[in-house]
């Protein structure tokens, strides 16, 4: 017998060692290989399987098994209530990088015009979600990837906004030269020796995107040096870093001359994102 509800019991066993949600991912892979909403399963727990559906769901089941991400193999993630289209070129959205929005989303006017950059797009869910929120706003986006871009483009097309500009550049290198009203990016932070990396969903993940030399910091240091270049002035930087790279990020905000340098907690209430707003309109340092 192959009922849904005794096949997702035996998945959700035989995902017990891989997943910390393995009923919730059964439950995901299930409605792939049906072509279904989760209410499906609720509302015909003892429906019988049909052959062809069992197939498709032990294909689903053998990808996770062998730790595969549920969004690599879905091809989909929801981000502030949005569905965005991933790949293995791109990172798994995280309902961390929402803290990016909220700090953005009180910066930005709602009906005025503003310009911002999102540095390092990856599948574009910070440059998409603002475009959609503030649809006033002109936002710029890049990545040095090619293959991340086109993930970026068919989400800005699928969610309507066509108040993004993309560009393939590695941070600044390829972007006209203008000012922003705000910098943010989530960019790499991950010390290059961390333990994690050989844990969990990043080990699918594109290395590119997730570490960085300097014990992590390496690109945080780039960014915030050449931001100063292309802010406005009493323009914003927002970058998102590593919970425990709250002192040495703003740290390097001060050096760089930044004002009103302050961190913001996640939903963990660990230091997750760093603000500084650059007032200087006289020479500095390179």
């Amino acid at each position: 017998m192959h009922s849904i509800k005794s096949v997702l019991a035996d998945a959700a066993g035989t995902l017990s060692s891989v997943s910390d949600s393995a009923l919730l991912d059964a439950e995901v892979l299930l409605c792939l290989a049906l072509n279904q909403p989760r209410s499906h399963l609720r509302a015909w727990p003892d429906k019988q399987l049909q052959p062809e559906h069992l197939v498709a769901f032990r294909v689903l089941l053998e990808q996770r098994q062998k730790g595969i991400p549920i969004a690599y193999i879905t091809g989909n993630r929801e981000f502030w209530s949005r569905d965005f289209q991933v790949s293995p070129d791109v990172l798994i959205p995280r309902p961390d990088t929402e803290l990016l929005i909220e700090l953005s989303l009180k910066l930005i006017p709602a009906d005025e015009p503003f310009t911002v950059i999102d540095l390092g797009t990856g599948s574009g869910i910070i440059a998409v979600t603002l475009a959609a929120e503030r649809p006033h706003a002109q936002i710029s986006a890049t990545d040095f990837s090619l293959a991340a871009l086109r993930i970026a483009q068919l989400n800005a097309g699928k969610h309507q906004t066509n108040n993004i500009q993309f560009y393939q550049s590695d941070w600044f290198a390829g972007v006209p030269d203008t000012k922003f009203n705000l910098v943010i990016s989530n960019p790499p932070y991950i010390a290059e020796d961390d333990r994690h990396l050989q844990q969990g969903d990043v080990r699918f993940e594109p290395q590119t995107a997730l570490t960085a030399a300097e014990q992590g910091l390496s690109d945080i240091n780039i960014i915030a040096a050449a931001a100063r270049n292309y802010l406005k002035p009493c323009g914003h930087l927002l970058i998102e870093h590593g919970y425990d790279q709250q002192q040495q990020v703003q740290a390097l905000f001060k050096d760089l001359h930044y004002d009103n340098v302050q961190s913001y907690t996640d939903l963990s209430g660990q230091p997750r994102a760093t603000y500084g707003q650059w007032n200087s309109l006289s020479d500095y340092p390179a």
